[in-house]
């Protein structure tokens, strides 16, 4: 196992200790590696012949769990219901595995404490990391600080919200993944989903190397409140987790045409690009609020701040360079932010050097957000593909698409008077590609952002 597998860190205490982990914790990784070559993609046995070598893994999996049970009171009938899920699917022949009774069972939203943790198990997906449903096992943390439970219980309110940190994992989540999703877990049926979590360390992490890295690269001064957050891993999770919070609930909130990102649906990537940044700006805005209004209190302001902060160098650098070019919806997000600001001439690049008015950067990040917003409003009115054609002359009117774009030239009638496929069908995999700038800035950076995988602090 890599470090990240074997480590944890203990709420309150800075360093990081070796010996936090349950003992039975490496029983159970070392089962998890075992029945994962055995699995195919839909989480079934790969090989009938090795059948037994697969039940004994399961069976280790089920000791472990029952072992380190008793750690985590607060999820017995979980913890229960998932050694039964495994001995039933042992018991069946390893077909595809349905864990949906131990997942009714497994309800973290229910007690937000601080530093409580929870041993999850289930064959599921890792977003960014593994589309398999492979057995994955992780032991996390809650982060919930006291300022984060006020901002929740008003005017924030999340409940399905889990900001969670690493104590320990299996090779599913040494990638990039950042997330533990009810959805990605193998069930018979799709229940309503009752939390999402979202593991704020990494996040943190991810954050503060790229940055500090991109930083050096464009000569970037960087202001107090930023810098601080490169300097203290504790202090850029509370910032992420209170980031999280508006952003997630913001799904949900506002003049929206459709639900605009939860329902599965095929729509052009930029749809998801607009919506993801219109979140994101949404917590960016509701937190200069709270900087300039009186009544907020000091130590909120200061995560406010820094929320801001965090938000608009990680669009900036590390989103448009991460992952591939094919329909990269959170990578565009980000080239259309760092566009924006240099339209708005708040954010410039001269002498190789990257500078930004700091004064007039919110006003324009708002305006930024409150165009998408005034998209969403008038798409209300608007049928789905006149919406998903609005939607991209907003994105073009600040970014260059590719000289070989249909859309840029304009859909043929075939296309416009055809069902939404043809509209899909017509998009490039990179109708947006990167600008000089961010060309040049991959070389350089791009190594940091790829060593971001699988980190904790």
């Amino acid at each position: 196992m890599t470090q990240a597998q074997t480590t944890a860190t203990i709420i309150g205490e800075p360093e990081v200790v070796e010996d936090s982990l349950p003992l039975a914790w490496n029983d159970l990784a070392d089962a998890v590696a075992r029945i994962q070559p055995l699995q195919n993609r839909d989480g079934s046995l790969n090989d009938p012949t090795r059948l037994d070598e697969a039940r004994a893994a399961v069976a280790d999996i089920v000791d472990a769990i029952g072992e380190m049970a008793g750690l985590f009171p607060h999820d017995e009938s979980y913890l229960a219901a998932v050694r039964r899920d495994f001995q039933r699917w042992s018991d069946e022949g390893l077909g595809v595995p349905d864990f949906l009774d131990s997942l009714l069972e497994f309800q973290p939203q229910q007690r937000r404490e601080n530093g409580l943790r929870h041993l999850v198990v289930f064959p599921m997906t890792t977003q960014n990391g593994s589309s398999s449903r492979l057995v994955e096992a992780v032991i996390v943390e809650v982060v919930w600080p006291e300022f984060i439970a006020s901002l929740e219980a008003d005017p924030y309110t999340n409940a399905l919200f889990v900001p969670i940190r690493f104590v320990a994992f299996t090779a599913g989540y040494d990638t990039d993944s950042a997330v533990l999703f009810p959805e990605t877990v193998a069930m018979r049926e799709i229940p309503p989903f009752t939390w999402g979590a979202i593991f704020a360390d990494r996040e943190a992490a991810r954050y503060r190397r790229v940055t500090a890295k991109a930083a050096e690269i464009t000569k970037l001064e960087l202001p107090e409140g930023a810098r601080r957050l490169l300097d203290d891993q504790r202090l850029t999770e509370e910032t992420f987790v209170m980031w999280d919070l508006i952003h997630d609930r913001t799904h949900m909130r506002g003049d929206l045409p459709f639900d605009p990102f939860m329902i599965k649906q095929r729509m052009p990537y930029f749809l998801y690009s607009l919506e993801e940044l219109r979140c994101d700006l949404t917590a960016f805005r509701e937190c200069v609020k709270m900087v300039r209004a009186e009544e907020t209190d000091a130590l909120t302001r200061d995560r406010a701040a820094l929320v801001q902060f965090a938000i608009l160098f990680d669009r900036l650098f590390r989103f448009p360079l991460t992952g591939s070019r094919v329909r990269n919806y959170d990578g565009l997000g980000g080239q259309l932010l760092f566009a924006w600001l240099h339209q708005k001439h708040v954010l410039h690049w001269t002498d190789t050097s990257l500078a930004f008015d700091w004064e007039a950067l919110p006003d324009a990040v708002v305006e930024l957000g409150e165009a998408i917003d005034e998209l969403y409003w008038r798409s209300i009115d608007r049928p789905k593909t006149a919406h998903w054609l609005a939607a991209y002359e907003l994105v073009r009117s600040v970014l260059e698409p590719h000289p070989a774009s249909k859309w840029a030239r304009g859909l043929p009638d075939e296309i416009l008077a055809g069902a939404p496929k043809g509209y899909t069908d017509a998009i490039l995999d990179d109708e947006f590609p990167l600008s000089m700038f961010y060309e040049a800035l991959s070389k350089k950076l791009r190594p940091t952002i790829d060593s971001t995988t699988g980190i904790t602090p």
